[in-house]
């Protein structure tokens, strides 16, 4: 939905009436509009006249998706959502937050594919690095977060679900009050079960997809060590073991220190100034064009 991250940092505060009247043209023309399977005269009353903030807004487009499929709960699956975690538990005091913590090079490497990674200036040639950085950055601001809602928050680690896909299903199953049961699941799988989500879409076309581990392939030997030498320590604290020793250098020190700087102050700016109606395109991010 990109409703916290995206939606109302370009089109500002939804409590008011011509911001939530033009995000709601922009919202029915995108990908998550079309694919929401709803018309035009089943949300725009309730927008338009009991929309009150971003909230609101997702939570009456949500209700009408779950309604029209006869679901009773429904799942906002934004990542970016992370800085806004504080902010959803207040807008939904009964949210639950499942937050998915995979091995950094496998991250970084499909975000750099996809070209997600934005690197500063001076480190075009570096955007696995800023990757890197960027995936500790947001992993320590949800676990940090995580833990002031302790009792609604669970980390999952990928590597495991991957591996043992019922007894995690289970853990998550019993955290959320659902029954996943994975033989079920595999029998109707829908969505990106049925056909995962990968920017690494020839593994998969040539049947060798393998989403655990790729970076032991695919990863540049020639950053490699510098990459772990980053984020190494952080690695290790979740459990993820480099592949060599890694060093820490004064460059690294340095970069650390910017792109942890960076990060924060980039989050802020897109809140507090225009900045991301100057440089977001909506419809790029959400229209499949």
């Amino acid at each position: 939905m990109n409703v916290y991250d995206v939606l109302e940092p370009i089109y500002g505060d939804l409590s008011v009436l011509r911001n939530r009247r033009a995000a709601l043209e922009e919202w029915l023309r995108s990908k998550a509009g079309r694919i929401s399977g709803l018309q035009r005269s089943e949300i725009e009353r309730p927008i338009l006249d009991d929309c009150h903030g971003a909230g609101d807004f997702l939570r009456i487009v949500m209700d009408a998706i779950a309604s029209k499929q006869g679901a009773n709960r429904w799942i906002d699956s934004t990542p970016t959502n992370i800085p806004h975690m504080l902010r959803i538990h207040r807008d939904f005091p009964d949210a639950l937050f499942v937050h998915i913590i995979r091995d950094p090079r496998d991250v970084a490497l499909s975000l750099d594919k996809q070209g997600w990674s934005r690197p500063l200036p001076w480190d075009k040639d570096k955007g696995l690095l800023a990757a890197g950085l960027y995936w500790e950055w947001i992993v320590r601001e949800a676990r940090h977060l995580g833990s002031t809602i302790p009792n609604q928050y669970i980390e999952v680690k990928y590597e495991n679900l991957v591996a043992n896909p019922a007894e995690t299903l289970g853990a998550i199953g019993k955290f959320v009050g659902e029954e996943l049961d994975y033989q079920r699941i595999r029998r109707r799988p829908i969505g990106s079960v049925k056909e995962p989500l990968t920017a690494f879409r020839e593994d998969l076309q040539q049947g060798r997809f393998s989403p655990v581990g790729r970076w032991k392939e695919k990863f540049p030997a020639d950053q490699l060590h510098e990459f772990e030498s980053l984020i190494g320590a952080y690695m290790q604290e979740l459990g993820y073991a480099p592949a060599a020793s890694p060093s820490i250098r004064s460059r690294h020190r340095v970069r650390r220190a910017i792109y942890g700087a960076f990060y924060p102050l980039k989050q802020w700016a897109k809140l507090h100034t225009p900045l991301s109606r100057w440089t977001v395109d909506y419809s790029e991010i959400l229209i499949d064009k």
